[in-house]
Parts: C-alpha cells; sequence; structure tokens
C-alpha cells in the first residue's frame, strides 16, 4: 500500500517539475501532493497513534493554501489577462 501512496506521490511531483506553462496545473498538482500527504498521514496516524486531531489541523492548512493559490491565479489572471507562466516572469523585470 505505501508503495502506491509513494509512486503517486513522485507523480504528482514530477507533474509539479515538468509543468512550466500554466499556474493552473502547477496549483492542481500542488493540491494532488497535499492529497496524497493527508491521505497517509491520515493512514499512519490512524493506525500508530489513533489520534486524528493533526490531521484535522493538517488539512486546515491545506486549505488555507489552496485559496491562497487560487486568490494569486484570479490576481493573475485580472492583471495580465492570462495564467501563463513565462509571461508573468518576462513582466517582473
Amino acid at each position: 500500500m505505501s508503495m502506491y501512496f509513494g509512486l503517486m506521490f513522485f507523480c504528482g511531483v514530477w507533474v509539479f517539475c515538468s509543468s512550466r506553462k500554466h499556474l493552473l496545473i502547477v496549483l492542481l498538482s500542488l493540491e494532488f501532493i497535499v492529497l496524497i500527504i493527508y491521505i497517509i498521514f491520515y493512514y499512519y496516524l490512524f493506525i500508530v497513534f489513533s489520534e486524528l486531531f493533526v490531521v484535522a489541523v493538517f488539512l486546515t492548512f491545506s486549505v488555507c493554501e489552496g485559496a491562497l493559490g487560487l486568490s494569486i491565479l484570479v490576481s493573475m489572471i485580472r492583471s495580465f489577462g492570462n495564467d501563463y507562466l513565462y509571461s508573468y516572469s518576462m513582466l517582473q523585470c
């Protein structure tokens, strides 16, 4: 079971490292990685400690991270008209 979680995690990291065009794809891959880490925490804490308070705190922080990413995406689309990462780095100067 841990082999599948490891494979899914590294697939998410690979998509995160290889996507360089759209900010939305980068944010989706980050959310996928956070979801896999959440599932790993849940299984580990349920089996070992039987305490799931840490999972709720982690889920709260991951929701805040997702909301921050979406607000950056909306701000970038309003400012530049698209979500291409290369256009943002060219305008940075």
